[in-house]
């Protein structure tokens, strides 16, 4: 086992650690923030193409702002597009979209519509800087340390798989890296069966192991599956994110470390 420690304070032994990767191990507010805003100004077109009027479009950019999470300083790490995987992010699109008075069918089909136009933006736009989701500092290092202690490392995300896939080979982590769950795996996040599932995957116990979230609907799955250690990852974000079912709060990776533990052995003493 090993031992995990939280500015020079041991907090517990683990044989596992499960990673958030938006936000957690990686710095995507900037790509998310661009994602957030390219799809609120695709569903302004498509409105003002069907006639909409200017109240109108006006009350859909403020709805779709909000439930994004898009604020006058950059992004919030509690909105949906910071959160929540595509398929609920597409729903919550939706909803609003109805309670501006499409009917569902019609609201689900523009959804649909603005997310796959965002989609073609983005992929003209490949080598755009807002495109990178870079390793925050420090979490190169830690990842490394916990592999070279046989600590298995797993990525737990709402991201697509072919998307969880890219970020580890970009930034050469799937040596360190025992398996990832994705939004493509059934269930997906925040199920505790995600973590139960992928935690069978690594052949340990959740109680074995650590998940470290920036989000409370990580730790709350964490908690309901009975992982041994949470906590809240603050770093990833210009504002801070709101949490409150950690067990131990990190700012920055700098201030995790870890101590392997050496196995007893009995000997004789000559001098008994």
């Amino acid at each position: 086992m090993t031992t995990l420690w939280l500015r020079d304070q041991p907090i517990g032994t683990i044989k596992g650690v499960l990673f958030d990767k938006d936000g957690t191990l990686s710095n995507s507010e900037s790509h998310l923030l661009n994602l957030a805003e390219l799809r609120v100004q695709e569903a302004l077109r498509l409105f003002h193409e069907e006639g909409e009027s200017w109240g109108l479009l006006k009350e859909l950019k403020k709805l779709m702002s909000k439930a994004y999470g898009i604020t006058k300083n950059g992004l919030s790490p509690d909105g949906i597009i910071a959160i929540a995987s595509r398929e609920n992010n597409l729903i919550s699109t939706a909803t609003i979209l109805c309670i501006l008075g499409k009917t569902w069918p019609k609201a689900v089909e523009l959804s649909n519509k603005i997310f796959l136009l965002v989609d073609d933006v983005l992929d003209e736009n490949k080598s755009s800087p807002t495109r990178e989701r870079k390793l925050l500092p420090g979490a190169q290092k830690l990842l490394k340390n916990l592999h070279n202690a046989n600590v298995k490392c797993a990525l737990i995300s709402n991201d697509s798989r072919l998307g969880v896939q890219n970020f580890l080979s970009k930034n050469n982590l799937n040596s360190l890296m025992s398996n990832f769950w994705s939004a493509d795996h059934f269930p997906a996040k925040p199920d505790p069966e995600a973590v139960e599932a992928l935690c069978t995957k690594l052949n340990l116990h959740p109680s074995q192991c650590a998940l470290i979230g920036d989000a409370d609907s990580d730790l709350l799955m964490a908690r309901q599956s009975g992982i041994g250690i949470r906590l809240g990852y603050t770093g990833g974000w210009t504002k801070k994110p709101r949490l409150t079912e950690h067990q131990y709060l990190i700012h920055n990776w700098d201030e995790l470390t870890i101590q392997q533990n050496k196995p007893y052995s009995a000997h004789k003493d000559n001098d008994l």
